[in-house]
């Protein structure tokens, strides 16, 4: 995320207690059922444990984590035997947030907790050597009791969440995102770099499984977004900066100009005819000419037109024309700043261009052509009015080839390892369609692997191979030529199931090509601090259990942004991160864990290396008042300044020098010990 200066929303200091002077720890050893207890021997565990300093008890149960385990804790608590717990089970990011409303449904300090992992740490990875596993358990139990006894008592601070959402992206995604926070009651912003919302299913014909018609789906749903109040479409608009934290977000907007008044033009069309200029449609993915004045499609929201001032020769004959004076060539670009409490990234992807893979022929060959050119020609609104014919002469084929994985499943320069699980029904879907219209046609899909992995996919499969007579070819394509005497393709490929050379000769090649981060996704990713994956898509905080939040709080992601899905589970992430930003905004306030690090004045030498090396902005400088402060909002308790500081002035919560050091003086044990 960008820097920011503000010293808005510091918080003081939390109180801090010291720590008794002879802590009492209780440890809980889980047996996870067998997953820990099936590799290490807990009752020797046990047996160790209890001999360690500072520890007033050791007990073990089956399932910590369940209301019998929790209750243990509880009434242990109660009782007064202790004042710190240390639990040994699986991974802090699973059950530490458990554990730590254990505690605190009793009236204890939850930070006086440490939980010591002992299942991906050790058993599962030491299955097949106990004796390892057991020595290994121990020294995880001394570190975290080591570290209980120096714990401190810490209070969350609470932040203000501005009752605002940004949406980035006007696709299937963004579009339900937006509309259910508006339902909410939710002031939201939907930002979209083109002149209309609606994305690639705008583009679409049908959608598998079920053959429904997509703009019949999608475009009342542009209209009606357009048309709520609590929504506010920003088009033809790209976000800049992003600063802030969770609940107080500002972000800059660079409206780029429409040339076009939007308040009063009326969409008459008047302008077009007369554009001496024509380039192409890119909604028709280069398959139809468009003016240089335009609407991108006929359902397009907002239905207004734009100037491509790239193509514009400014002659001046549309505003010749236009009766309500609505071409303006002097229109410039507008800076717009907003305050938003969450932000949803919904960009959605880019479809993989084929260009850059020379043995397919793409760009050489007219007759070769992306599965979203044939999406486009199957569309009833599309270049060829939903009646797909071959480039070079046409003439509706007789025979297509659609060629599977084209830039996914591929290790190469250029490509990508991941399946975009959308191509194989995108294929045989407009196979299907194709057969309809021509059911003379031979239809071939060479595969990989057909992976027809949601509802009603499977069944789609069985169908497009039984009753279309579809020909299905286990193969990948090794290289495509053309014929030049009548341009049809020649495709040289090995069918593996029979592992055989074989060479089809067909009037269309279509390449289904897979779906890939957007060119701009790393300028995004550092904008809201999220990190991407190997792939370079945004990563989640977690794929099961928080599959829509990131580790930047109060971001969420949506849709293809995160990795490549299909419509019905683009739009279900949608309306998961939507609840997500709801839930947070209607708060009111949200709690910071105090993890965040703290300045001693008195030690501070002002030179400031700490700002430079904050990965989040979270440090600033007061030259008024020769003060560096730290955002505890924005502090995420990484520790790097504190590592870097060359006074020792910062200190960060819950990872303290004292705390640190018993750790490692405990991480030997003695001969005693051992």
């Amino acid at each position: 995320m960008a820097k920011n200066p503000s010293k808005a929303n510091e918080s003081p200091e939390p109180a801090a207690s010291k720590p008794a002077p002879e802590a009492r720890v209780g440890v809980y050893l889980c047996h996870c059922g067998v997953n820990i207890a099936g590799v290490v021997d807990m009752d020797k565990l046990e047996a160790y444990t209890k001999t360690l300093p500072n520890v007033a008890f050791c007990k073990q149960y089956k399932f910590m984590c369940s209301e019998v385990g929790q209750k243990m804790i509880q009434d242990d608590i109660k009782s007064g035997v202790l004042d710190r717990v240390v639990v040994a089970a699986c991974s802090p990011r699973m059950h530490e947030p458990t554990f730590r409303k254990t505690l605190k449904g009793v009236g204890m300090n939850q930070f006086l907790y440490e939980q010591a992992n002992i299942r991906e740490h050790d058993s599962w990875v030491h299955m097949n050597e106990k004796d390892a596993a057991l020595d290994i358990a121990k020294d995880h139990v001394r570190l975290a009791v080591a570290k209980a006894t120096k714990l401190e008592s810490l209070e969350p601070v609470k932040v203000k969440v501005n009752p605002t959402a940004l949406v980035i992206g006007g696709g299937v995604a963004g579009i339900n995102v937006a509309k259910d926070l508006g339902k909410q009651g939710f002031l939201t912003y939907l930002v979209e770099k083109t002149p209309t919302i609606g994305g690639h299913m705008a583009q679409l014909d049908k959608t598998f499984p079920t053959m429904d018609c997509s703009a019949c789906i999608i475009t009342p749903e542009m209209a009606s977004l357009a048309q709520m109040p609590k929504v506010k479409l920003v088009t033809n608009a790209e976000v800049t900066d992003i600063t802030g934290y969770v609940g107080n977000f500002h972000v800059t907007i660079n409206k780029k100009p429409h040339y076009v008044n939007q308040e009063t033009c009326t969409s008459c069309g008047d302008c077009v005819p007369i554009c001496p200029v024509t380039t192409e449609n890119e909604f028709d993915e280069g398959m139809k000419k468009r003016k240089a004045i335009y609407i991108p499609f006929p359902q397009a929201v907002p239905n207004k037109y734009t100037i491509d001032m790239t193509k514009c020769i400014k002659c001046g004959l549309c505003k010749s024309v236009c009766e309500p004076h609505s071409i303006d060539f002097d229109d410039k670009p507008k800076k717009i700043e907003l305050d938003v409490g969450t932000i949803i990234v919904a960009s959605g992807y880019d479809a993989y261009d084929p260009t850059t893979y020379i043995p397919y022929g793409f760009g050489r060959f007219e007759n070769v052509i992306t599965g979203l050119q044939m999406e486009r020609e199957l569309s009833s609104f599309g270049p060829t009015m939903g009646k797909p014919v071959r480039p070079s002469d046409g003439e509706a084929p007789h025979s297509i080839a659609f060629l599977q994985c084209v830039g996914s499943r591929n290790c190469q320069p250029g490509m990508h390892g991941y399946c975009s699980r959308v191509c194989c029904m995108y294929a045989m879907k407009q196979a299907r369609q194709y057969k309809e219209k021509h059911p003379e046609a031979e239809i071939y899909i060479l595969y990989m692997d057909i992976r027809a992995f949601g509802k009603g996919y499977e069944e789609f499969y069985e169908i497009a191979a039984r009753q279309y007579g579809i020909t299905f070819i286990r193969g990948r394509a090794s290289e495509i030529l053309e014929n030049p005497e009548n341009k049809r393709v020649i495709i040289r490929a090995e069918d593996t199931l029979l592992n055989l050379p074989i060479e089809l000769e067909v009037d269309l090649a279509v390449l289904s090509v897979g779906l890939e981060p957007r060119a701009d996704i790393q300028t995004l990713s550092r904008m809201i601090g999220v990190a991407q994956t190997a792939d370079g898509f945004l990563m989640e905080a977690h794929p099961k259990l928080r599959p829509v939040d990131t580790l930047s709080d109060g971001i969420f992601v949506a849709g293809a942004v995160q990795g490549p899905k299909d419509i019905p589970d683009a739009v279900a992430q949608a309306k998961g991160a939507a609840s997500a930003a709801a839930s947070l905004m209607a708060q009111g306030e949200v709690e910071i864990e105090p993890y965040f690090s703290i300045i001693e004045e008195s030690a501070c030498s002002k030179c400031l290396s700490c700002i430079d090396l904050c990965p989040y902005g979270a440090i600033s400088y007061d030259k008024l008042g020769h003060v560096v402060s730290i955002n505890n909002a924005l502090c995420k308790g990484c520790g790097t300044c504190a590592a870097a500081c060359p006074c020792g002035a910062i200190v960060q919560n819950h990872f303290k020098e004292e705390q640190i050091f018993s750790m490692i003086n405990s991480a030997i044990p003695t001969s005693e010990e051992k």
